[in-house]
């Protein structure tokens, strides 16, 4: 299914149908700050299988991120941070980046991998900002599958490609092209694991 939510001023109905989705272990496709991504609700193991096979990956080797709301989740699903690395996180957040963190016992069993890393990522998007609130939690993301640019910019070629292997596809507009910028943050300082459209300062 295909919904139009507005990318400035989100309705309220249709932001409670895509979490009603999420809650049910639905999957869904969503715009971000950069490209479009999949995802589902991070306690919902089917859900979370789903993505994988949609990706044809190993839950424990997956890229996954956690898309939050905000940083008050950080210390819920990663181990403790020091000052310097809260601080590159602070300044950058909400934004395209995709900081990799230690990760914490919290992150649900089915993705603690051999790495105990996660992948944290706060959009500047109004619509993915509005269901992570509704929600209340964070969501599980990864990238859509594909080589061609519009099969995930364009919500009506996702809907072509993705319609009947997703539950719900949220049409905000044409999507950017370029990716998150990846930072590692696990060693003594960050390194840039993929340039994407965030540029790193300080």
């Amino acid at each position: 299914m295909l919904i139009q939510i507005h990318p400035e001023n989100p309705q309220e109905r249709l932001v409670k149908q895509a979490v009603e989705c999420l809650r049910k272990g639905g999957v869904i496709i969503y715009p971000t700050d950069t490209i479009y991504g999949l995802g589902c609700d991070i306690y919902q193991p089917q859900a979370i299988e789903k993505i994988c096979q949609l990706k044809n990956v190993d839950p424990k080797k997956a890229q996954l991120s956690f898309i939050c709301k905000d940083l008050s989740h950080l210390s819920d699903f990663t181990k403790s941070i020091d000052t310097p690395t809260y601080r590159i996180l602070k300044s950058h957040l909400p934004g395209p980046f995709t900081f990799i963190l230690p990760a914490s016992k919290q992150v649900p069993k089915l993705l603690q991998s051999s790495k105990s890393t996660i992948g944290l990522r706060i959009p500047d998007n109004k619509i993915c900002q509005a269901i992570l609130e509704e929600l209340g939690h964070p969501i599980l993301s990864a990238s859509l599958p594909g080589d061609m640019v519009e099969e995930y910019t364009d919500p009506e070629v996702m809907n072509e490609n993705f319609g009947k292997r997703v539950d719900l596809i949220i049409d905000g507009g044409i999507g950017n092209m370029t990716p998150s910028t990846v930072v590692d943050c696990t060693g003594d300082e960050p390194v840039i694991v993929r340039q994407g459209a965030g540029e790193l300062e300080g």
